[in-house]
């Protein structure tokens, strides 16, 4: 594998720090969205037990203890039961916002790293090619031999460049799977915990 990155030529260490700064953004990705992660029903239930059994302060405190986007939108919402159920509503759409922001950032980045990877392959596969019409122009022969080099460190280049996208793309789909699952999870537990704090001013 050294030896055909050799082989590719000057372009294959763009395409190579495109590689490392495509997985530095997708481990800082990986961390961040498996620590948003919490089992919400659980979480829910144990909100709504403290807020009928200890009161909102108590539930505020376990949303302050809990990491995730579910906790940061309940934390939204009760920390502003005083001015009535309208103003929480009111925050826990907008926390929903800033938690969906939060959770698609970087993602920009992923999506940079694989339109670009292989467009520095496909350009070190024209530079590779026009080294190959000089070498035939120098030689005045079109003999395999004269051609083989620059013809290699074409195919080189595109190939390295298309599994730096394929890379990167796979880790992409993963963490989208990922943000869907947790903006569902917060849609989900944001009708509920509005649900029964309806019911409960209501009784």
């Amino acid at each position: 594998m050294v030896h055909y990155f050799f082989e590719g030529g000057d372009f294959m260490w763009p395409i190579l720090f495109s590689l490392i700064f495509g997985l530095g953004f997708a481990i800082e990705r990986f961390y961040s969205l498996m620590m948003s992660g919490i089992d919400s029903k659980k979480f829910f239930d144990d909100i709504i037990e403290k807020i009928d059994g200890e009161g909102p302060k108590a539930a505020l405190a376990l949303c302050e203890a809990t990491p995730g986007p579910v906790s940061a939108i309940f934390h939204a919402g009760l920390s502003r039961m005083r001015r009535g159920l309208d103003e929480v509503e009111k925050a826990i759409q907008n926390a929903g916002g800033i938690e969906m922001a939060f959770l698609e950032k970087n993602m920009i980045w992923l999506n940079a790293v694989i339109t670009i990877a292989p467009m520095l392959g496909f350009t070190g596969t024209v530079v590779g090619m026009i080294a190959a019409f000089d070498a035939i122009k120098a030689a005045n022969d079109i003999s395999p031999a004269v051609v083989a080099g620059g013809i290699s460190q074409a195919l080189l280049t595109t190939a390295f460049g298309l599994i730096v996208a394929m890379i990167i793309q796979t880790f992409q789909n993963v963490f989208v799977a990922r943000i869907d699952k947790l903006i569902l999870e917060m849609e989900e537990q944001s009708v509920q915990i509005m649900d029964h704090l309806y019911e409960n001013e209501n009784k």
